[in-house]
C-alpha cells in the first residue's frame, strides 16, 4: 500500500451512547478512544457539543477536555467545537485559558454557532441568542481581543481580561458546514475546519474561498484547514459494508427528526428502504467513507487532494466499540502514522 506520511489524521468523537450503554459508558470509551489515539500518533483529539440528546453524551467539551489531558501524555485536545452564541466570549476565553494553562501547547478552542440542539433548548441555554451572523462576529472579535490582552480604549477590553494569564493562546479554529464561517475565518485570521460528515457537497469551494480571502492575524501568518468526515474502516469489505449500512440508516433516520438509538444487527435486516429513501441516501453518500484499509486510504487520499489540506479528521461511530477502536487502528496502519513509543525513541536520538 503506498502511504502518506504527510497528511496529518485526527479523531473528532462525539460520545455516541451505544444500544444498551450508558451516557457513563459513553464517556469513558471516548476517554479510552483518546488513549488509544494519543499512542497511534493521530495529532489531533477533538470532542462535541451536543444538548438535549439521549444519542449522545458530549455536552460540555471544556469539562471533558480537561479530564482527557490527565489521561493522555501528546495528542492535541480541542472542541469540536464549542457553540458559541450560547456563552459569554470573556467565559469561554477563560475555560481554554485553563485549560492552555494545565496542558500547555496542546489546546484547540474550535467554535461553531449551530445550535448543537433543537432552537427550544438553545433559547434555554441563552434566552439572548438572536442567532445573528453579527453578533457571532461581535463575539468572536471580543474572544480574540480576550485572548489578547487587548486593552481597548473605550470598550470592556480596557477594564476586563481573561484570567488565568498564560504565555500562549489556544489555537482557534472555526468549524463550519457551508461555506460564510470559512469566510469569518479568513477575515479574522483563524483557522477552518469544514464538515463534510455533515454536508458532503461543497466543502473544497469553501475552503478554496477561505485560502483566497485569509488575512493573517497575530496567532495565524498563513491559512490553516482541515476537513472532517465519516470514516468506517474494517478488516474486510463486508465488515465494511455491515457498518456503512448502519451509519447510512441513521443518517436517513436524523434527516427524518428521528432521534433514536443507533441500530442494531437485527433493525437493519428487518428495514425497508423506500424509494425516497434512496435518494437520501444517494445525497449523503459523500459524508462518508468506508472500505478496507487500503480503501479508506484511496478515498481520503483523494479528499485531502481534491480540499488541498493535510490533515483530514475522522469521526467513527459503531454499534460495537470495538468496531470502533479497529476503525482508528487500521487508519492509523494505513497512514503510517508514528505511534508515541516510535516517536519517543526519535527525540531522543535527536537530543
Amino acid at each position: 500500500m503506498t502511504t502518506s506520511p504527510k497528511l496529518r489524521l485526527n479523531v473528532l468523537d462525539q460520545s455516541p451512547i451505544r444500544p444498551g450503554a450508558t451516557a457513563r459508558q459513553a464517556v469513558l470509551e471516548t476517554v479510552e478512544l483518546a488513549q488509544l489515539a494519543d499512542r497511534l500518533g493521530y495529532t489531533r483529539f477533538w470532542v462535541s457539543e451536543h444538548h438535549s440528546t439521549n444519542t449522545l453524551a458530549g455536552s460540555t467539551p471544556e469539562v471533558l477536555i480537561a479530564h482527557l489531558g490527565s489521561q493522555t501524555q501528546r495528542i492535541r485536545l480541542g472542541s469540536g467545537g464549542v457553540m458559541l452564541p450560547h456563552y459569554s466570549a470573556l467565559k469561554v476565553a477563560e475555560n481554554f485559558r485553563m485549560l492552555e494553562t494545565l496542558f500547555p501547547g496542546r489546546i484547540d478552542l474550535g467554535m461553531g454557532r449551530a445550535p448543537g440542539g433543537d432552537r427550544l433548548t438553545a433559547h434555554a441555554l441563552n434566552p439572548s441568542n438572536t442567532f445573528s451572523e453579527q453578533d457571532f462576529v461581535e463575539q468572536l472579535l471580543d474572544l480574540q481581543a480576550y485572548l489578547r490582552d487587548e486593552k481597548v480604549p473605550d470598550t470592556i477590553h480596557e477594564r476586563v481580561m481573561a484570567i488565568p494569564q498564560a504565555p500562549a493562546a489556544p489555537e482557534l479554529w472555526l468549524l463550519s458546514s457551508s461555506g460564510q464561517s470559512g469566510l469569518f475565518a479568513a477575515h479574522l485570521g483563524m483557522a477552518f475546519s469544514f464538515a463534510q460528515f455533515i454536508n458532503g457537497h461543497g466543502g473544497p469551494q469553501a475552503v478554496h474561498q477561505y485560502r483566497e480571502r485569509f488575512r493573517p492575524s497575530l496567532e495565524l501568518t498563513a491559512p490553516l484547514a482541515n476537513v472532517a468526515v465519516f470514516v468506517l474502516c474494517a478488516d474486510t469489505e463486508d465488515k465494511a459494508q455491515e457498518l456503512r449500512a448502519a451509519m447510512d440508516l441513521v443518517l436517513l433516520r436524523f434527516g427524518k427528526g428521528e432521534r433514536g438509538a443507533f441500530p442494531t444487527r437485527e433493525e437493519m435486516r428487518s428495514y425497508h428502504f423506500s424509494a425516497e429513501d434512496e435518494a437520501h441516501l444517494r445525497h449523503n453518500r459523500g459524508r462518508v467513507v468506508s472500505g478496507t484499509a487500503e480503501q479508506v486510504h484511496a478515498q481520503l487520499s483523494k479528499i485531502a487532494a481534491d480540499y488541498a489540506v493535510d490533515e483530514i479528521t475522522a469521526v467513527t461511530i459503531t454499534a460495537d466499540f470495538q468496531d470502533r477502536l479497529r476503525s482508528y487502528e487500521l487508519l492509523a496502519e494505513a497512514f503510517a502514522l508514528a505511534p508515541t513509543a516510535a516517536k519517543q525513541e526519535t527525540e531522543l536520538v535527536a537530543s
